[in-house]
């Protein structure tokens, strides 16, 4: 972005109107030089008396001003570079003066292109002062010369009038172009003024939408971790109730002992998820842990925190023994999550957990019987805050939670719909 001087610089070249970076300005001084050689052929045209009885030579001068004019014309418009202001007036003084000498002296209307020069110099800064001296000097020196009736000190006086006339013309011209300067100046610092303001309203946009997007963040994370807190807790109150009654004893003990043993590893994790939050990276779900995985040992814990009872479990790993590298934690939570679902849509049908560890990925397939879904759900069970059927009115975290999850491990989750009814839930994860 130019500064308020650098504006004002290029819009006012040192160089005077010859040194003008628009094209139309060039075109006007061109055509203004253009019609003062024209003038001077009409007159000399018209009127026969006219510099006589120098006429040959008022015809020469005539045309070096139709060559100067042409040659001017040529360096305004061919390109940036100008020859010198100062050069040009000089140029321009000598032809005026000389044809004023020429063709009338004192009673030429030539005279009225003297201004022109000076308006043209002054523009370029305080060059049209000795400009407008020169002239009217020069002009007194020119009728002096001239031939004509008119008395010495006639001519004298009229030679100073004029002198003085341009001197004034230069004066009016140096405050005329200084006004312009200070008003451009000031347009000039208010743009400026008003694209850095701008600007700042911009940032400052910027930051708040980042300010938002961070606390977003963070009360995801925070509502993921109370959704995910809950099943392991209530799993771990009932067991707890049950060691403590006696109820449970010999294999049941030692599997709910064990099971609350994988409940307070689990929850462990979900806190150091939430560390991490705390630091954070910005992801509602924290960040991935890698271990080797016995997909066994995973489908057993998925089933067993997701509550449903053994007569209702199916359950199929292959092959036999499989272990994968990936972060037990986030799968556990994706499939829980998908095993609760449904359970919790199946009625009292059997649920199916099916783990295969495939070369560079595992497969995992939740199957149920249950009512399952419209195509034009599918895509919605997904979103934050979206519950449908008879779950209308809960948070609607729990699929968001798992599509997190799953974008976590650049996974892809897809849900369809099963043959002779209930849904498939079908996560695909890249392993190592």
């Amino acid at each position: 972005m130019r500064t308020a001087e650098q504006e004002r610089t290029w819009t006012w070249p040192s160089t005077g109107l010859t040194g003008l970076l628009d094209p139309r300005e060039r075109l006007t001084v061109v055509v203004v030089r253009a019609a003062v050689v024209v003038t001077w052929v009409v007159m000399v045209a018209a009127d026969e008396r006219l510099a006589q009885p120098h006429r040959p030579w008022a015809w020469a001068l005539i045309g070096a001003g139709a060559v100067y004019s042409v040659l001017m014309g040529w360096l305004a418009l061919r390109g940036p570079w100008a020859p010198p202001a100062w050069s040009v007036s000089l140029a321009d003084s000598v032809f005026a003066l000389i044809a004023c000498g020429l063709l009338g002296g004192a009673e030429t209307p030539l005279v009225a292109a003297l201004p022109l020069i000076v308006i043209a110099a002054g523009l370029g800064g305080r060059q049209g002062y000795p400009v407008a001296v020169g002239l009217g000097l020069g002009y007194t020196a020119a009728i002096l010369l001239s031939s004509g009736t008119m008395p010495v000190g006639e001519r004298v006086a009229r030679g100073l009038w004029w002198a003085g006339y341009l001197l004034a013309a230069a004066v009016l011209v140096e405050v005329f172009r200084k006004l312009l300067e200070e008003q451009f100046d000031v347009t000039a610092r208010s743009r400026a003024e008003a694209i850095a303001e701008h600007e700042a309203l911009l940032e400052e946009r910027d930051l708040r939408a980042r300010l938002l997007e961070s606390q977003q963040a963070r009360h995801d994370g925070l509502r993921v971790i109370l959704h995910e807190f809950r099943t392991p807790v209530t799993s771990m109150t009932a067991l707890s109730r049950d060691l403590a009654s006696g109820r449970l004893a010999g294999p049941s003990a030692a599997k709910a002992a064990s099971l609350v043993a994988a409940h307070a590893e689990h929850l462990r994790d979900m806190l150091d998820n939430l560390a991490d939050l705390a630091i954070a990276d910005g992801s509602p779900v924290g960040r991935p842990r890698e271990r080797t995985v016995a997909l066994a040992d995973l489908a057993e814990v998925v089933l067993d925190a997701a509550g449903i009872p053994p007569q209702r479990r199916v359950r199929t790993v292959t092959p036999d023994g499989a272990t994968v590298w990936s972060d037990p934690q986030r799968l556990r939570r994706v499939l829980t999550n998908l095993a609760e679902n449904a359970a919790r849509h199946s009625g009292t049908g059997p649920v199916e957990l099916h783990l295969s560890g495939e070369p560079g990925r595992l497969v995992a397939e939740v199957r149920d019987r249950g009512p399952g879904l419209p195509p034009d759900q599918l895509g919605e069970v997904s979103r934050k805050y979206v519950s449908v059927g008879d779950r209308r009115g809960t948070a609607g975290l729990g699929l968001w939670i798992v599509a997190q999850l799953v974008g976590g491990m650049n996974g892809q989750l897809t849900l369809s719909a099963r043959d002779g009814g209930g849904l498939v839930a079908r996560l695909e994860v890249p392993i190592r």
